[in-house]
């Protein structure tokens, strides 16, 4: 396991403590229960599927895109 630090109000604490003491079972047990919990009923955003591909027709060498780069570059510094 690994261990991690959690900040909780003063309120919770003392519900955990109570919840704790009345159940035998470790606060950390119950930490770990409850984020079990909420991972396990979490409703992640769906993948609206693969992710398009493009494709230019031409394989460049990387120095050629380092030149296409380059002169993009270039234009771009002579319009300012």
């Amino acid at each position: 396991m690994i261990k991690t630090t959690v900040y909780l109000p003063e309120d919770l604490e003392v519900r955990l403590d109570a919840e704790s003491s009345a159940t035998g079972v470790s606060k950390a047990e119950l930490i770990r229960r409850g984020v079990a919990m909420i991972l396990d009923h979490a409703e992640r955003p769906k993948r609206s599927g693969d992710l398009p591909v493009f494709d230019s027709g031409r394989p460049l060498s990387p120095e050629a895109m380092d030149d296409v780069v380059y002169e993009h570059i270039k234009e771009r510094a002579a319009r300012r």
